[in-house]
């Protein structure tokens, strides 16, 4: 096939294009790498072929916005440049089969246990409601075209030198100044980059909407004992859930300059999972498990 992947030069991205590269005709498309370098937000794409299959992975990744404009930004890079992207294939012939990379962050919950595709759309933060933005344009435009669509919901991504969270806590781990809270005992799911790759030309024929896990739900406690016996560092001391919970209060008093509070205590010390089974049932998705991945590998 023919096959467009944007957002090539990015965590996911580049691991789609490592697994697609010796099978299919491969485009990509990011910012400063690949066939077409193209800020999405910016201007709509001058495509010079036709794609049998289009991944967008391109985006703007989750974090908190401190300004109206960083605000605004997420609307512009995931939602705009979404819209800017259909336009830019409708110029040259659509695809077949369209995949969108998209988030469990558009069910806007903070705890929760084996949320399913069902589950309303409850994100009010700026990279929650973009990503619902850009889910309702893919749809409806694969829709009004006739197009395959499948969207992919995905928890937390872990893989070699893996950004947000995950990397400050590797880094946190490796320094030495890593600590869970109230024993690690919060389950969050999690699933492999490779194993996310590995699907997307299986599901893309199919087509629907699928949140993918690792299907274990490693709590922290685990996940950051695996990180440390892999760096040959000690395991991490756990702060008391009391303490915790006294020195969240004082970071409400302080205001946004407190690094933490009352809010993020609860949600680092909460269950938030979610159910794939449409995924295992309708696509023979497959997945190996984040802390067997860690026994004999290395993520950075």
């Amino acid at each position: 096939m023919e096959i467009l992947v944007t957002g090539a030069n990015g965590f996911l991205g580049k691991s789609i294009v490592k697994g697609l590269a010796n099978h299919h005709n491969l485009f990509s498309l990011s910012r400063s790498y690949g066939d077409y370098k193209v800020p999405l937000e910016n201007e709509i794409p001058e495509f010079v072929q036709k794609f049998d299959l289009v991944i967008h992975a391109a985006g703007k990744a989750h974090n908190n916005p401190r300004t109206v404009i960083e605000k605004k930004h997420f609307h512009d890079v995931n939602v705009l440049g979404t819209q800017h992207l259909l336009k830019g294939l409708e110029k040259v012939g659509l695809p077949q089969y369209f995949v969108f990379i998209s988030s469990v962050s558009v069910y806007g919950q903070e705890s929760g246990s084996n949320i399913n595709e069902e589950h309303p759309l409850e994100a009010k933060d700026p990279y929650g409601l973009s990503k619902i933005g850009a889910e309702v344009l893919v749809t409806e435009w694969c829709n009004k075209n006739n197009v395959v669509c499948t969207i992919l919901r995905l928890p937390l991504l872990v893989g070699k030198n893996p950004p947000g969270n995950l990397g400050a806590m590797i880094k946190a781990i490796v320094k030495g100044y890593y600590f869970n809270i109230g024993g690690g005992k919060a389950r969050k799911s999690m699933v492999l980059v490779e194993d996310v790759a590995a699907f997307i030309s299986r599901v893309a024929v199919i087509g629907g909407t699928y949140n993918l896990t690792d299907g274990f739900h490693p709590n922290f406690y685990a996940l950051s004992s695996a990180i440390s016996k892999q760096k040959n560092k000690k395991i991490p001391f756990s702060l008391p859930l009391v303490l915790a919970k006294a020195l969240g209060l004082f970071g409400d008093l302080l205001g946004n300059k407190a690094p933490i509070n009352s809010m993020k205590i609860k949600k680092i010390t909460s269950d938030l999972t979610f159910d794939d089974t449409r995924a295992r049932e309708v696509a023979g998705w497959k997945s190996l498990g984040v802390l067997e991945y860690l026994k004999s590998n290395d993520i950075g």
